[in-house]
């Protein structure tokens, strides 16, 4: 497979230190300057921008996280004037409110540099056909991958989301050879792809797929129903978007963006840098971004890094599939969501229902399924079934407007969710991710 910046992606470990180093110092500088949080916390800790000479000083800086986003809405956080922001995204926080973040145009270039490295590696060119099935608008997934895929060269079939027999029909007839979608979608445009039977029209040769956990089987599954070679991206709105990290052909981990994204592996409970290859939260900085850089972005995925080089030649660590969480947080059917969201629509929704829940968590034919059961008071459970259904209903659409997902709702019978002595276990989740 072609290496779409082999002088940056397989640049010497030391030269990569270095580069960092140099960015790093510059990062710190400006930020000390511009962002008057970032100033506050280092003025806590007794630091000056001239402490900084190098990565080596990196684990003195503050960390930063998803709270400082919703503290400083929407754009305390950016450190150039608004004029300079050519493109704002965001994703929906824990009470509704969304994450705001900003690039200016250079940053928006780096970015279509990260998808165009992903692209490039699952074979994609000039001649590729990348048809963009992830959702277009404030998710950063669909222009993310739009500009990356126009980085090379390639003919881009913008689909968004949705309407599934389109998406199939518009694969065969435009000759779609890559194909950009969460893995669930994928699975789902595979199963929808046999029951048509045009999986012999279709054209397509690789798939890159994120924004949800994905196993292996599943993988192995997606790559038989379509006929192709998956690849995993990992990105997060706040350090950029999808491209943070991409897999290769050899498929054994994703390289992350060093030239502009530095990783961090701590003690999640600590925050103590743990030795190399151990597991623990990962932690993200970014050294290059103008618009909305971030320190030290605690992301609560837990993984591990490899440092060893790869086989493909490129000579950025990879990281491995997160393996889960340090907070609370889901992600289903591509979307955030924390427990507390919905226990707030709950509470919203008065006398009918007590604040004793539980969130069900599953995964039907590749889909993430979400299932909340929650315990009707007293007094609705001596009405009759028609009110009962009333309010499954309300609760239902409430969920929906606050999380954008649909999710079946239960009424039980008062206390007959089990109640713990210690931190009530409010979600199950039964699905496989690794």
């Amino acid at each position: 497979m072609a290496i779409y910046q082999k002088h940056i992606e397989c640049m010497p470990r030391q030269e990569i230190k270095k580069l960092q180093s140099e960015r790093l110092v510059w990062q710190v500088k400006r930020m000390y300057e511009n962002v008057e949080l970032f100033r506050q916390r280092m003025d806590e800790k007794g630091l000056k921008p001239e402490d900084i000479k190098g990565v080596e000083d990196l684990s003195k800086l503050p960390f930063s996280y998803k709270q400082d986003l919703r503290d400083y809405y929407p754009y305390g956080l950016f450190a150039v004037p608004m004029k300079e922001i050519k493109r704002v995204h965001a994703s929906s926080g824990t009470t509704g409110k969304q994450i705001v973040v900003g690039y200016t145009q250079k940053d928006l270039e780096m970015w279509a540099d990260c998808m165009a490295r992903q692209i490039s590696a699952t074979g994609g060119d000039e001649n590729s056909f990348v048809q963009i099935s992830y959702g277009y608008g404030l998710f950063t997934g669909g222009l993310g991958a739009h500009d990356g895929a126009t980085r090379i060269g390639a003919t881009v079939i913008p689909t968004s989301s949705g309407n599934t027999q389109r998406q199939i029909q518009t694969m065969v007839d435009f000759g779609s050879t890559i194909l950009c979608c969460t893995p669930s979608y994928a699975m789902y445009l595979g199963e929808a792809i046999e029951e048509m039977g045009v999986k012999d029209k279709l054209k397509l040769k690789a798939g890159i797929f994120g924004a949800e956990p994905w196993t292996e089987d599943m993988r192995a599954a997606i790559e038989e129903k379509l006929g192709i070679k998956a690849y995993d991206v990992y990105g997060l709105s706040e350090i950029m978007g999808p491209g943070v990290s991409y897999e290769c052909e050899e498929q054994k981990g994703m390289h992350v963006n060093e030239d502009m994204f530095i990783p961090e592996i701590i003690d999640p409970d600590t925050g103590e840098v743990l030795p190399e290859g151990e597991s623990g939260e990962l932690v993200f900085t970014t050294i290059t971004k103008e618009g909305f850089p971030l320190i030290r972005y605690r992301t609560r995925d837990i993984c591990s890094l490899n440092y060893e080089q790869c086989k493909c030649g490129r000579t950025f660590v990879r990281m491995n599939k997160p393996t889960g969480r340090s907070d609370d947080m889901l992600i289903i059917r591509g979307v955030n969501v924390f427990p507390s969201q919905i226990e707030e629509v709950l509470l919203r929704i008065g006398g009918d229902v007590t604040p004793n829940y539980q969130i069900i968590v599953g995964r039907e034919n590749n889909t993430d399924t979400l299932d909340v059961q929650v315990e009707m008071s007293d007094k609705i459970f001596a009405d009759d079934v028609k009110s009962i259904e009333l309010v499954e209903r309300k609760i239902k659409d409430q969920i929906r407007s606050v999380l954008g997902l649909g999710a079946k709702v239960t009424l039980v019978a008062p206390k007959t969710i089990q109640r713990s002595e210690g931190k009530a276990k409010r979600v199950i989740d039964t699905r496989k991710l690794h």
